[in-house]
């Protein structure tokens, strides 16, 4: 996984909070009534959540893909960069068990968006750490 990727997720993630925002807007400043409105509204968050879970999808992929790759491969590291490395993959395991257990929340409505975004903040860099001892 190289910066390139990052780059532009962070960009597609820009957009879409971008485009949020921009729909947020239109809807309140559109002439409909309250009820249309928060029926506009629910829905969109509805598709902001649904983006959300796919993202989790995503990144519990990336993460068993880099835990199963740490486990096969022999990283010639020694001392402190061994340390780092087995730290990177704890992480990176703490990491995907709290998306496994958020996706399970989510499907059982019983999770916060807080918590999710929470979740994804944390793959995202477990997956950022680990990737870079792996050159592709």
């Amino acid at each position: 996984m190289g910066k390139d990727n990052h780059t532009g997720r962070n960009i597609a993630i820009g957009a879409a909070i971008a485009g949020a925002v921009g729909y947020v807007t239109g809807i309140l400043t559109a002439p409909k009534s309250g009820k249309e409105t928060r029926a506009d509204v629910a829905a969109k968050a509805g598709d902001l959540k649904q983006a959300a879970l796919e993202e989790v999808v995503q990144l519990q992929g990336e993460l068993k893909d880099l835990l199963a790759r740490a486990k096969s491969e022999t990283i010639a590291l020694s001392g402190k960069a061994r340390a780092e490395f087995n730290e990177a993959v704890a992480r990176a395991k703490d990491a995907q068990s709290k998306l496994t257990t958020m996706l399970k929340a989510v499907k059982a409505g019983e999770a916060e968006d807080p918590e999710l975004n929470k979740a994804i903040k944390q793959a995202r860099a477990a997956t950022k750490n680990l990737s870079k001892y792996f050159k592709s």
